[in-house]
C-alpha cells in the first residue's frame, strides 16, 4: 500500500490544523522510507492521460503549477519508479525548468474527469538537454515530432495518493463527446430514413 504521500503532506502544521478542526490526529511517522512503487492501477492511469498539472517551486518558496498536455501516453511510464515526458518548443519563459534547476521536489496532478478520479504523486524532477540524450528523445517522443523536442523531463517517485470523486465536476474530451453521441445520431439517421420511406 502506498505511504510516503500522507507521510511526507503531513507536516507538523498539518497536524495542528487537523487537531483544530476535527480533534487528536494521528502521531508523526514522517520518517525515512523507501519510495511508493506504481502498481498496474497507477500505470495504466498515466498511460490513459492526455494532459496533468505539473507543480514546481520557485527559488523564492512560491508554487508554480503548470498545464502539460499531449497524446494520450505521452507522459511515459519508465518504470514502477520513473515517469518522464520530452518538453517541445514553448513560450520560452523556462519556469519549470528552472525550478528544477534550484528545488528538484515536483507535484504532478492527473486528472480522469468522466471518471470523477484523480491521482496526485510527489517526486523528484530532473531535466536534460536533448541534444546531450538522443536516446531519450528516441524514447519519448513520437518520430514525426522528435525534431521539435528540446527538453525531456524526469521524474523519480517518490509517493503517490488517490482523491475521493466528490467536487469532481465530468468534462469531457470532443472525441469522448463524439463517442457518445454516435449511436444517438445513427438512431436519428434510422428514424428519419423510415419517416421519408
Amino acid at each position: 500500500m502506498a505511504a510516503n504521500f500522507q507521510r511526507l503532506a503531513t507536516t507538523n502544521s498539518v497536524r495542528r490544523a487537523r487537531d483544530h478542526y476535527y480533534g487528536a490526529s494521528e502521531p508523526d511517522t514522517n520518517q525515512a522510507t523507501i519510495p511508493d512503487e506504481l502498481t498496474a492501477e497507477e500505470i495504466n492511469f498515466v498511460r490513459a492521460r492526455d494532459s496533468f498539472y505539473l507543480a514546481t517551486v520557485t527559488e523564492s518558496g512560491w508554487p508554480y503549477i503548470q498545464h502539460r498536455g499531449g497524446p494520450v501516453g505521452f507522459l511515459r511510464v519508465v518504470d514502477s519508479h520513473t515517469l518522464a515526458f520530452a518538453d517541445y518548443r514553448g513560450n520560452r519563459q523556462m519556469l519549470s525548468t528552472g525550478n528544477l534547476a534550484a528545488n528538484d521536489r515536483v507535484a504532478l496532478f492527473l486528472m480522469d474527469y468522466p471518471q470523477r478520479t484523480r491521482l496526485k504523486i510527489l517526486g523528484h524532477g530532473t531535466v536534460k538537454d536533448s541534444r546531450e540524450h538522443p536516446e531519450l528523445v528516441e524514447q519519448l517522443a513520437d518520430p514525426k515530432d522528435r525534431r521539435l523536442v528540446e527538453r525531456l523531463f524526469l521524474i523519480n517517485v517518490v509517493g503517490f495518493d488517490w482523491n475521493c470523486p466528490a467536487y469532481i465536476t465530468p468534462r469531457y474530451t470532443a472525441a469522448e463527446i463524439e463517442e457518445i453521441v454516435a449511436p444517438l445520431k445513427q438512431r436519428i439517421l434510422e428514424l428519419e430514413s423510415k419517416g421519408s420511406a
